[in-house]
């Protein structure tokens, strides 16, 4: 089973996705609002829905037939950690070739 980073990973490595989330970042939305501007049908958005689900970043909520959506940033968090822990490489990657810039200009 591929954890939860792989799954939210997964879930915003698609542009559809994404735009999904960004719209849910300003409030809670009806899936047939947010499915709207797309060009696609209802049940290809809903398969979107379902990996943004599985991946904990959207949460559903049902009354009578009305479907809405909430976004839950928490397992970006897990992303960003993730993220973070490279960044003391990219740190020193930057450093040197700032010195080797520096170093050309001055020659």
């Amino acid at each position: 089973m591929a954890s939860n980073l792989d799954n939210v990973i997964a879930a915003i490595s698609d542009p559809t996705r994404r735009a999904i989330i960004r719209r849910l970042a300003r409030g809670p939305a009806r899936i047939s609002d947010l499915a709207a501007p797309f060009p696609m049908s209802l049940t290809g958005f809903c398969k979107h829905v379902r990996v943004l689900e599985r991946a904990g970043l959207v949460r559903r909520t049902r009354h009578g037939r009305e479907n809405t959506l909430e976004f839950s940033a928490e397992p970006l968090r897990g992303v960003a950690q993730w993220l973070f822990k490279y960044e003391p490489f990219w740190n020193a990657r930057l450093d040197r070739l700032e010195s080797f810039f520096t170093e050309k200009k001055e020659k």
